[in-house]
């Protein structure tokens, strides 16, 4: 199941991010309300985790505009402001639920699974060519072939391989793959799409992940 975390509080984002992956969530993470409506357009989540006061747009305004586009991820409001006009404003706006910070981390998975309770099941399983990706058992096939990878390659390839067809910048690959105190500047992003490579294009004739000048990295079958 797969989770957005709209939370300019970059301390928490990162503890809600690493909380939801251990508990089998797969996660992105977005700082800004402007991001935030970006992501749930262009991508399939089963629920949102959005703060309210957001710089740029807050969480009410990214509410109102994705259900105006007849758009109905579930969104989850986390915030610390808790008077019943503001919970009532939120859900008026077309939240799903309201949580008031702070919050226990049990409690916020329970409401995580009533507000997707509803959902139809989505695959865990994607594809492209002979590659094979599953989310839950976490396992790589290419054709016949299970193919070993690090906690790190597995979290590029799964971002990769959802968005499959997407061109994905090295800035997105970082706050989808590092945590919030990575400040960039490195390489690394470079790095581990080499390893990638290694793993699951170089030994077959057929190549699924293409650099976009400029732009960044897309796996597709060409």
């Amino acid at each position: 199941m797969r989770i957005l975390v709209a939370e300019d509080e970059r301390d928490l984002n990162n503890v809600i991010c690493n909380k939801l992956r251990a508990s089998g969530y797969s996660v992105d993470a977005c700082f800004n309300g402007a991001d935030a409506l970006e992501y749930i357009l262009a991508s399939r989540y089963d629920g949102v985790l959005m703060d309210i006061m957001m710089p740029g747009m807050d969480g009410y305004e990214v509410v109102q505009r994705l259900r105006e586009k007849n758009d109905l991820t579930p969104v989850l409001f986390l915030t610390a402001r808790d008077s019943t006009e503001d919970i009532v404003k939120g859900l008026d706006m077309g939240a799903n639920d309201y949580l008031i910070k702070p919050f226990s981390f049990d409690e916020l998975l329970a409401r995580i699974r009533v507000m997707t309770r509803s959902l139809p099941a989505h695959t865990s399983v994607y594809t492209v060519a002979d590659l094979t990706v599953d989310c839950a058992s976490r396992t790589v096939k290419r054709g016949n072939d299970i193919i070993d990878l690090s906690p790190k390659e597995f979290a590029l390839l799964e971002y990769m391989i959802i968005n499959k067809g997407v061109v994905l910048s090295r800035e997105a690959i970082e706050d989808h793959i590092y945590d919030v105190d990575y400040e960039g500047g490195s390489n690394v992003v470079n790095v581990y799409i080499r390893f990638l490579r290694r793993k699951i294009d170089e030994p077959y004739d057929t190549k699924l992940i293409h650099t976009v000048r400029g732009a960044g990295y897309v796996l597709r079958e060409e």
